[in-house]
């Protein structure tokens, strides 16, 4: 059965505190991080390389969600590899072969995950979901935290849902808080990026248990 899941975005902790706020999450329940790595190119920002994805994975044995908003993917997917990451997220806007991109991060023994943009179609991608483990829908524009949420991208998630299937891992990012995760759910997402709708409240397990009862009251349209 598909899981609903948060995973908080580490781009919204307090990295003075990194460990302190991964072990908050965690005593929360979640089960996955979410690492935004930004290189000012693809995206107007730049976040966080292989050293601090090493350091997290020292503090936490949770799942690493890597998100790669790069220009060059297979470059650096065997470095983030070796710095702990469980799966690594790639965006198909910058890999005119994906196929590539997938064989590198499989033969690194690693999960794959492919992203697209909020104006990318679903079309883009149609070719490699049966090759990844999961899919992962922008609902911002990719470069920076606490954006508001573009509800124009769930018919994307409701076209995903229908194509993979209720056992698929669709996740998105962007804007996603107590008053947005339900729609998301609704649409047919299950794995939920939260920042400031996490790492904003003083109480993160009340901030976790909030987005989770959301997204599963949503999720009951679709999910058996």
């Amino acid at each position: 059965m598909t899981q609903v899941m948060i995973a908080p975005s580490m781009l919204s902790c307090d990295f003075s505190k990194l460990g302190a706020d991964i072990a908050q999450v965690e005593r929360a329940g979640v089960k996955w991080l979410h690492i935004d790595v930004m290189d000012g190119h693809f995206v107007p920002n730049i976040t966080i390389g292989p050293p601090v994805v090493k350091s997290v994975r020292k503090a936490s044995s949770l799942f690493l969600d890597v998100h790669l908003m790069i220009d060059d993917p297979l470059k650096f997917a065997e470095p983030f590899a070796q710095a702990g990451a469980d799966l690594i997220n790639f965006h198909i806007e910058v890999a005119p072969e994906p196929a590539r991109v997938i064989e590198e991060i499989r033969r690194l023994g690693k999960k794959v995950g492919v992203t697209i943009k909020p104006k990318t179609p679903v079309e883009a991608i149609e070719n490699v979901l049966d090759k990844v483990d999961m899919v992962l829908v922008m609902s911002v524009e990719p470069g920076f935290a606490g954006q508001k949420f573009m509800p124009e991208v769930l018919p994307k998630v409701s076209a995903l849902r229908e194509r993979m299937g209720p056992q698929a891992d669709i996740q998105i990012d962007g804007g996603i808080a107590p008053g947005t995760v339900r729609e998301a759910a609704a649409a047919g997402a299950n794995i939920f990026v939260a920042g400031s709708a996490v790492f904003g409240r003083e109480d993160r397990a009340a901030a976790v248990a909030d987005l989770v009862e959301g997204a599963l009251e949503g999720a009951r349209v679709w999910m058996r």
